[in-house]
């Protein structure tokens, strides 16, 4: 590391999240349990089979206010990184983005059935479930599958990363449309505290998966470029 960070391995995992909360989501995508008691991050990781320095990098990149990663190759690694993206990718698929939905059905449940607002609310967002789920399930079955053959010294001639960055699509721009239309066009006699609680879901989940891609735009794809141009310098 050639910089002083936010966060290091002596900092007490407790502190991490009085901090920053958001953190909670990180935690859990590494696979992590609250009940830290005064363990440190190294104490915590160490207990958990975590790998410290992979751990402090995303915690890092996540909280400080630039979009540069200075971790050294090598410091990382790259398999952790690739379980807390699968791990992400559970979570809005499974989790976040059915709760949003069954909250938005709920928001809309009691308007005037003659203007179907429900349906056109709903349909928008499942359209936009299922380009989060296609851009996701692409990342689990190609794209980690390939990273992984890689670090196991496996030959792969037909995909490189640079084909996963030039398709790495903006998905949470559609639900940045969604958010739009329920602020605009929500009817006058909606329930307006369940749709507060939509749009904060929405506005949350929209940072979640914002956050999220920067993940795999500056942490996960250079360090397998590295690991591509490693490999290409022994050939």
């Amino acid at each position: 590391m050639s910089k002083q960070h936010k966060f290091s391995a002596s900092d007490k995992m407790s502190d991490l999240i009085n901090e920053n909360h958001s953190l909670l989501l990180v935690i859990s995508r590494f696979g992590l349990s609250l009940g830290f008691g005064d363990q440190t991050v190294k104490e915590v990781c160490i207990a958990n089979g975590i790998d410290c320095n992979t751990f402090l990098a995303v915690v890092n990149f996540l909280t400080e206010d630039n979009i540069e990663v200075d971790y050294d190759y090598g410091d990382i690694s790259i398999v952790s990184v690739i379980n807390y993206l699968k791990n992400a990718h559970s979570y809005f698929l499974e989790f976040k983005l059915p709760q949003i939905r069954n909250k938005l059905i709920e928001a809309v449940n009691n308007q005037d059935q003659s203007i179907p607002y429900s349906s056109i609310f709903l349909k928008f967002f499942d359209e936009y479930v299922m380009e989060v789920r296609k851009h996701m399930e692409y990342e689990d079955k190609v794209t980690f599958p390939y990273v992984l053959k890689l670090l196991n010294g496996e030959k792969v001639s037909n995909y490189t990363i640079a084909v996963f960055r030039n398709h790495h699509n903006d998905i949470e721009s559609k639900l940045v449309e969604l958010k739009n239309i329920l602020i605009k066009y929500y009817p006058d006699n909606g329930n307006s505290y369940l749709l507060t609680e939509v749009l904060f879901d929405i506005f949350s989940c929209e940072m979640d998966l914002a956050t999220h891609n920067q993940v795999e735009d500056f942490l996960f794809i250079p360090e397998v470029e590295a690991v591509e141009r490693k490999i290409k310098m022994k050939l």
